[in-house]
């Protein structure tokens, strides 16, 4: 389990400027919907916005916290 202040802050680490919303899908705290809005995204192709959001959280993933995630990534306008 995992808070979303505490996802906010992992994602903001890496990406400074990001808004982030993140829902949890399912009341358990580790299956969530992510969005993350930063203008690091411009340019950059769809998967690799999306590695660049995995990265930031992959400790997380790898000890479990975050057992499931939908991430949509945009930028800003």
């Amino acid at each position: 389990m995992i808070e979303n202040d505490a996802m906010t802050a992992l994602i903001r680490q890496k990406l400074p400027d990001a808004e982030v919303r993140i829902v949890d899908t399912t009341g358990t705290m580790d299956h969530f919907n992510v969005l993350v809005r930063s203008q690091a995204f411009a340019g950059v192709p769809l998967m690799d916005r999306h590695r660049m959001v995995e990265g930031a959280l992959a400790e997380a993933r790898a000890d479990g916290r975050i057992h499931a995630m939908s991430i949509r990534t945009e930028i800003p306008e």
